[in-house]
């Protein structure tokens, strides 16, 4: 299962990095901010998670997700008009939901394993882990937040954490089953 929530990560960060330059490529910013954009979206939540529970940021441990994000970055920039191309777009929106549970999942696992303000804790640093990169970006960005929207952006993803807490706490037994499920 680890191997699999690896490449989810992964394809999961491309998404984020690339609807993280969507975001701002009707701005004129040039490479730079593309790729510091990029990169804040794709892995900001992760780390912003990772200064609360004070251990090693993930991407400081395993750089891929940086070159990735990079990688990803840089592709949109030179390939804008492909990226929003309306059904690769909403493809991407879908792959960007399901890295969003996913990160909220491994999150909330990371900090629930360490023992970290038990059980409430755990579900804020899952949220925060999916959709703090988005909330930097917008704020960097200088645009409205998604979190300050009509959109269901934050609800499924405490919904799916609150889920997930419970499986952890009572049936621990399930948790790979309840981590898919969640």
């Amino acid at each position: 299962m680890e191997h699999i929530h690896f490449w989810v990560g992964i394809i999961a960060t491309v998404a984020f990095a690339v609807t993280g330059v969507l975001a701002i490529t009707d701005r004129g910013v040039d490479l730079f901010g593309v790729l510091v954009l990029g990169l804040i979206t794709a892995i900001g939540g992760g780390t912003v998670r990772d200064m609360i529970l004070d251990v090693p940021s993930f991407w400081s441990q395993s750089q891929v997700y940086v070159w990735v994000a990079l990688s990803a970055s840089v592709l949109t920039f030179f390939a804008e008009s492909f990226f929003t191309q309306p059904q690769i777009y909403r493809c991407m929106l879908y792959i960007d939901g399901l890295g969003a549970a996913l990160f909220a999942i491994l999150g909330l696992d990371k900090a629930w394993s360490l023992g970290f303000g038990l059980p409430v804790a755990p579900i804020i640093l899952g949220v925060v882990t999916a959709i703090g990169g988005g909330l930097l970006r917008d704020v960097l960005a200088g645009k409205k937040t998604l979190l300050m929207s009509h959109d269901l952006y934050a609800i499924p993803v405490t919904l799916g954490c609150c889920m997930y807490a419970l499986v952890l706490q009572f049936l621990p037994e399930y948790t790979l089953e309840g981590s898919v499920v969640c």
